[in-house]
């Protein structure tokens, strides 16, 4: 079972490789070990910095964004 609660992060401005498998251990970030799960991350592109609230439960329609889906999970 992946985690239900988003992860808060301030990202700066640039590209960010958001991980989807939950087993990164830089979360938000990917650190590679997706490799062999099946599961890729997702890139994302900033023009500044920004507060972001990464979904961790895999449910949300707008991911890698928390949309609160995963209250409706527990």
């Amino acid at each position: 079972m992946y985690p239900t609660s988003p992860i808060e992060a301030i990202l700066p401005e640039g590209q960010h490789v958001i991980c989807r498998c939950g087993r990164s251990k830089l979360q938000p970030h990917c650190d590679g070990s997706h490799k062999g799960s099946g599961m890729m991350p997702v890139v994302i592109e900033l023009s500044q910095e920004h507060q972001v609230s990464v979904c961790r439960c895999g449910k949300s329609r707008s991911f890698p964004y928390c949309d609160s889906t995963h209250k409706d999970l527990l």
